[in-house]
């Protein structure tokens, strides 16, 4: 009986060294993947930010996709501190992007249309509004990661309305939804961020985005989304179907919950393709909580939309 019991833990024991080394060569190749990051990012940031300050936008717009798809690609192995600065350094390079354009070229003037709702029947009609200019920038200041300057494209402090851009208005641009209450929004068309800040109650259907979303300080909404990278903040009861190639991120957010994106509208095939996302590649139900650092269970501040409560039809 006692050499069969030493024969026991001699096996324990060696099996227990074997998952100490494996756990350290772990480790190390882990090391050694972030240091790599961490070089050819530095390396790629300022590449980019010399473009902007003399080169073509053209080119910095380009090395700047790149730089989102190494940060994107790498999520699996980095720390979140890595993530977090990394897409803090690439939300500041789109903002120094936008500005260099606005620096550079007049800003276009947009007249976007409102479309309203049907009246009830029997009630009276509603006096013809005039169509809703170009949204101002926020009295309040811009959001994380949004340029100084007024947004290109997007509507601010409308109140139970349906607003629509098109593709010609969206191709490129960066787009700023704020201060919106009960509004329905449809975006068809390519655009190269969105900002959705400190709605209420709103339904965002957006195509295909370029770059980066972000959502900050947003309760009761329905948004549907296809990003590289969707980041959101201070948001709360709220539902998103998403198309997101990286890991999405909430910090400090309740009660939201994900599905797979399921939008469709005529020509959205052709505004994936401007887009460069991959539309075999989905991580919707990977999603980062900054505020939850436990391993061993699950954030309680978000959740899986269960299949059989899904939205498949948006008209």
């Amino acid at each position: 009986v006692l050499p069969e019991r030493l024969q026991r833990r001699e096996a324990e024991r060696q099996q227990g060294v074997e998952r100490q080394r494996q756990k350290k060569e772990a480790q190390v190749v882990k090391e050694e993947q972030s240091e790599f990051f961490v070089a050819a990012f530095a390396r790629e940031r300022e590449a980019v930010e010399a473009l902007l300050a003399a080169g073509p936008l053209e080119e910095a717009a380009a090395r700047l996709q790149g730089l989102q798809k190494l940060l994107t690609e790498s999520v699996r192995f980095l720390a979140p501190y890595e993530v977090r600065q990394g897409q803090e350094a690439v939300a500041r390079l789109q903002g120094d992007l936008v500005a260099r354009r606005q620096q550079l070229e007049p800003k276009k003037k947009f007249a976007f249309r409102a479309l309203k709702k049907e009246a009830a029947p029997g009630s009276k009609p509603r006096p013809a509004e005039p169509a809703q200019p170009a949204a101002a920038a926020p009295a309040a200041g811009p959001a994380e990661g949004e340029p100084g300057g007024p947004p290109l494209c997007g509507f601010s402090g409308a109140e139970d309305e349906e607003l629509e851009l098109g593709p010609a208005e969206l191709l490129q641009h960066d787009v700023v939804l704020s201060e919106l209450r009960g509004c329905r929004v449809r975006l068809r068309g390519n655009a190269n961020t969105l900002r959705v800040r400190d709605c209420r109650g709103c339904t965002v259907l957006c195509g295909p985005v370029s770059t980066s979303v972000l959502v900050d300080g947003c309760r009761d909404c329905l948004l549907v989304l296809a990003c590289q990278q969707l980041r959101t903040h201070r948001t709360h009861d709220s539902r998103f179907y998403v198309q997101v190639t990286s890991r999405a991120v909430i910090e400090d957010c309740t009660k939201v919950s994900f599905a797979p994106y399921t939008w469709s509208y005529p020509g959205i095939e052709r505004d994936f393709e401007s887009s460069g996302l991959d539309r075999n590649r989905n991580n919707w139900n990977l999603v980062d909580d900054f505020d939850w650092l436990a391993t061993d269970k699950p954030s309680p501040n978000w959740s899986l939309i269960a299949e059989n409560e899904r939205i498949s039809c948006w008209d």
